[in-house]
């Protein structure tokens, strides 16, 4: 009877928890579907369900743009971040070599360090080599920003495996290249995915960097920033289209985590159930 009692009360927290959950994004989906200009008051189901508000916000908005500038910076951060994520955790986390205590100390500093505290120095840097307000000044920084988390996380990884795989593998002949190429990569896939989720995540969503270093041009503005612009616009004062835009913004991250949704968890798990 206790047991029964449990799991019904557990249940209905979970479904008071899901309702919690669901209630602004259901809300945020049907104000965007409204086709009225006027807001609504409170929770309110349409009677009629209307686009306009996406093709509006999609236009007035500039979001094709966008889309495509947050596809370039995310896409070259996250390649770069893993790519340069794996070698160095492999270093860190399998390899013996001088100094290896200090290196990695000075990673874990990059996670201490306040983001917020390094954008003015960032700034003055790209303004004084000519890249600000060019995808470039947004995409160094926030892979430095990225390695730093990924080194960490992939030194855990590579640093739980068993000694033996490597050390069979050397006796076949492979190199240290072909060791991590070969043997280990393949196996840190888990690894690798959920950590390629999550920077995708966090640089998708990257609002700071993108107002400081892309402001001037309004041809490299990103997603968020460009959302931002044109809640704020004077012309714009339908919330149904901020709505709309909302959405069109948040639909790739939402897409991405459902796609990956299954390798993430069993990385997460994974990095867990190894640690």
């Amino acid at each position: 009877m206790e047991s029964r009692r449990g799991v019904i009360i557990t249940h209905a927290l979970l479904a008071i928890a899901s309702i919690i959950a669901v209630y602004p994004l259901l809300s945020i989906v049907l104000l965007a579907v409204n086709p009225s200009a006027a807001p609504p008051q409170g929770f309110y189901i349409p009677t009629a369900i209307s686009l306009t508000n996406f093709e509006n916000a999609w236009v007035r908005g500039d979001f094709a743009h966008a889309l495509l500038s947050s596809a370039i910076v995310t896409t070259s951060v996250v390649v770069l971040s893993v790519i340069l994520s794996t070698l160095a955790g492999y270093a860190l986390g399998v390899l013996r070599f001088p100094l290896q205590a200090a290196i990695l100390g000075l990673f874990i500093l990059g996670l201490v360090v306040p983001y917020e505290a390094t954008v003015v120095p960032i700034y003055q840097t790209m303004k004084q080599i000519g890249l600000l307000g060019s995808y470039v000044s947004v995409i160094l920084p926030c892979t430095a920003f990225s390695v730093a988390l990924g080194t960490v996380w992939m030194r855990g990884y590579f640093g739980s495996l068993p000694t033996s795989l490597r050390e069979a593998a050397a006796i076949d002949g492979a190199n240290t290249v072909q060791i991590l190429v070969w043997i280990l990569a393949p196996m840190a896939s888990p690894a690798i995915g959920t950590l390629a989720t999550l920077l995708f995540l966090y640089t998708w969503n990257e609002f700071l960097l993108s107002l400081v270093l892309l402001a001037a041009n309004p041809a490299a503005h990103t997603t968020p920033l460009a959302l931002s612009f044109f809640a704020g616009s004077d012309y714009n004062t339908s919330p149904g289209n901020i709505a709309a835009a909302a959405l069109m913004v948040a639909a790739p991250v939402l897409i991405a985590y459902v796609v990956t949704q299954r390798r993430f968890v069993s990385g997460l798990l994974g990095g867990a159930l190894k640690e």
